[in-house]
């Protein structure tokens, strides 16, 4: 069930929203060449237990960390740890998630460790203006095929790949909301956009052919050729002027 917000709990996730993108750029700023993943994710948890919040993603489903934090070819879900030592080249993405008074702001972002190749730097480009092309079908009136639509038709003819077993979605006062928000699809189908969703739209592309799989950890997912990966990602609201980013700095 589409659950819609009143303008009071669209302001609370503005709040939720604020404390989750300065916890995303903090991490982002730790990307450097010799950091673990595991550091960035002790900077992510400090920084939003400091607010006042709590870190989405601790615990949830057994999740052990604070952020996910998945390097070069890891699509999401990536488990921090002291082990995995960022490198120069690398591309990083980090998705964070803050719960701040009853609610949710949920991000992500692809960062570059150092200068990263020509290839990965278009693949990061890609994916992140696929997100804001994505964003403009967000609309009341539309429909979710518009929005998956939108994303599909700026990679594919980019010779990227759209990313089928996991989708955006729904956010609020669960993580995880209905309805769901695929990156691919078609224009006119699918649940119809209405002020008061609030949904998180997160295009996450392969340089490579879309088939993923998961780890024996049962979390951390990588492509299933090897190829580079990005993920971006913003939570929205639905609103009768149109869409409002509630994760922007």
């Amino acid at each position: 069930m589409v659950v819609l917000k009143t303008t009071r709990e669209i302001s609370a996730m503005r709040n939720a929203g604020r404390v989750s993108q300065k916890a995303l750029r903090l991490a982002g700023e730790a990307v450097e060449p010799g950091v673990s993943t595991l550091e960035i994710d002790r900077i992510v948890r400090k920084y939003i237990e400091e607010q006042g919040a709590t870190p989405s993603f601790l615990g949830y489903g057994g999740f052990p960390a604070s952020a996910c934090i998945s390097v070069n070819n890891v699509v999401i879900h990536g488990i921090p740890s002291k082990s995995k030592i960022l490198k120069k080249g690398d591309i990083v993405s980090i998705d964070v998630g803050a719960c701040l008074q009853g609610y949710h702001g949920d991000n992500a972002w692809t960062f570059a460790c150092g200068d990263i190749s020509k290839e990965a730097q278009a693949l990061l480009d890609t994916t992140r203006e696929a997100l804001f092309e994505g964003i403009k079908k967000a609309v009341a009136g539309n429909r979710i095929g518009d929005i998956g639509s939108a994303v599909q038709r700026y990679v594919e003819p980019r010779s990227y790949s759209v990313v089928r077993d996991f989708v955006g979605h729904g956010v609020g006062a669960k993580l995880h909301e209905d309805p769901s928000v695929p990156n691919y699809g078609t224009p006119g189908r699918g649940v119809r956009l209405l002020p008061g969703m609030t949904i998180a739209i997160e295009p996450m592309i392969n340089a490579g052919n879309h088939e993923v799989k998961v780890l024996s950890d049962g979390w951390t997912t990588v492509t299933a050729d090897g190829s580079l990966s990005a993920h971006f990602e913003h939570t929205i609201a639905i609103t009768s002027d149109g869409p409002v980013i509630m994760t922007l700095p």
